[in-house]
């Protein structure tokens, strides 16, 4: 990325003392044609979810090389610009713990900001520790103290306080000088593209890939061990509750509980009178749901492909519990003589699907997540670990 007299962060905190307002469609065309001229932007968002299933939108913040800009979603209807700035792609999109982010440019836009830049999987990459929040980053990279005063504000009020849009815009100003100082690490290590790698596995993995929720199921290892038909009932109920709080875009508790779903298939209740003894039930999910809610249960206790359900996997057997940590053990010697983070390169949840794929003949297979750059760095030596365990 070339160096360039912009993007310095002192400016970019002084103009975040009073960002530009982005409130019309005009004013935003007009600045996204800048923008699609730039090597990189700043971005984050804050939103509010707390009575809903989706997020709304409060504020966009962007930072280019000169100023700290605040986009409102509230006033905006034509954010094609902004959508045409995001898939352009000359310009690198940064940003902090973007997942929540993205999310929300997933169900707002169905567009996702790229090539993306997250400061904070970069960190795990140059030996700055994982998941590191963007406070503590800016104290070690910058010797900057970031207060977080404005996290629980309602970013819906308008208008919004002096000091929201202040704290709204520091959000970004750093994110910069974040981002080259890693991308020179980044590259003097060679590891661009193992984060350019990582990016697009994540960029991947926002859209929805279980629209109905008929594997939301699958989450619930501690019923495992339970007979099909309730495993079955399991995966009915959990799917209608996703598609219940989709439609009328309520959180998940507001519906059932995960608790009170675990609570109905133990009891195993026949009548309403059964359900409604159900610990947590919400009166009026019992009145409107409750009929709905047992014919589940009486249809997966009767269908003929409850007995085909896809079990939810059980935990590896007890046999694995040294292995495991010899194998968690050569990942963090792997990412010591890297300087990276190990929770970055070996994955428990990848550590344990590639047990998985291991039959009776003691084949074993990469799965996605072992693959790529990690495949290079640690995927192969476990495979070759795992044949050792099989002798």
């Amino acid at each position: 990325m070339g160096q360039d007299n912009g993007y310095d962060w002192h400016q970019l905190e002084r103009s975040a003392q009073e960002p530009v307002w982005v409130g019309t469609n005009e004013s935003l065309a007009q600045l996204c044609e800048h923008w699609r001229t730039l090597p990189m932007v700043a971005l984050d968002t804050e939103f509010q979810r707390v009575d809903t299933y989706y997020p709304i939108a409060g504020l966009i913040q962007l930072a280019d090389d000169r100023a700290c800009y605040l986009i409102d979603p509230l006033s905006i209807t034509d954010f094609s610009p902004l959508l045409a700035l995001f898939v352009e792609p000359s310009v690198l999109k940064v940003f902090h713990a973007s997942s929540e982010d993205l999310e929300l440019f997933q169900y707002l836009f169905g567009v996702l900001p790229s090539p993306l830049f997250d400061t904070q999987v970069a960190g795990a990459f140059v030996g700055w520790g994982f998941t590191v929040g963007l406070q503590r980053m800016l104290e070690n990279a910058l010797g900057v103290q970031m207060g977080k005063g404005e996290t629980t504000s309602d970013w819906l009020q308008r208008p919004l306080t002096q000091r929201q849009e202040q704290y709204a815009a520091l959000d970004v100003a750093y994110l910069p000088a974040i981002c080259r100082m890693q991308m020179d690490e980044l590259e003097r290590r060679g590891m661009l593209p193992w984060l350019q790698e990582e990016m697009l596995t994540m960029l991947s993995n926002v859209p929805d890939g279980d629209v109905t929720g008929v594997h939301y199921y699958l989450r619930f290892s501690q019923m495992a061990a339970q007979p099909p038909y309730k495993v079955a009932a399991l995966r009915d109920l959990t799917a209608w509750r996703e598609q219940q709080c989709r439609s009328r875009n309520v959180p998940r508790n507001r519906v059932l509980r995960n608790q009170t779903l675990l609570d109905i298939i133990m009891r195993w209740p026949r009548t309403v009178l059964e359900l409604s003894r159900v610990p947590e039930l919400k009166r009026r999910i019992l009145r409107e749901d409750g009929e709905t809610i047992l014919g589940f249960l009486r249809d997966a206790a009767s269908a003929p492909d409850a007995q085909s359900v896809e079990p939810i996997p059980r935990p590896l057997h007890v046999i694995w519990n040294t292995r495991l940590k010899r194998l968690k053990a050569l990942g963090r010697e792997r990412a010591e003589a890297l300087d990276i983070a190990p929770e970055l390169l070996l994955r428990r949840r990848d550590l344990e699907a590639l047990i998985r794929t291991g039959g009776d003949d003691g084949h074993y297979e990469l799965p996605p997540g072992l693959q790529g750059w990690r495949q290079k760095v640690i995927g192969d030596e476990l495979l070759v670990k795992l044949r050792q365990f099989e002798q």
